[in-house]
């Protein structure tokens, strides 16, 4: 069981990178400033769910030591500060949008 969620931990760690990589470089081609937000907000939904997930993998493959327990706790917190702040830019730049098309 533990093997599994190993391996479903790399999986959801792969397809973040992917992700963020791709909205990375697809914000870097638009003009749009609007357009360019967005998909920086989603990068940096990814990249908080990479954080948490690569916590997440460190928890369940280094056990005991202190200084193990400090670096996943930080990654945890970045991870969720950044899907905060990623959703909290998405729905800002969401409603920016919407009125200047009205």
């Amino acid at each position: 069981m533990i093997m599994l969620i190993k391996y479903l931990l790399f999986i959801l760690l792969v397809v973040f990178m992917i992700g963020a990589a791709a909205y990375s470089f697809s914000s870097r081609r638009t003009s749009d400033t609007l357009e360019k937000g967005r998909r920086r907000s989603i990068m940096n939904v990814l990249l908080g769910g990479m954080l948490v997930t690569l916590s997440l993998m460190s928890m369940f493959l280094f056990r005991g030591s202190t200084l193990s327990v400090i670096v996943e706790a930080v990654f945890l917190v970045i991870g969720a500060f950044n899907i905060f702040s990623g959703l909290r830019s998405y729905g800002y730049y969401s409603r920016s949008g919407s009125r200047r098309k009205a």
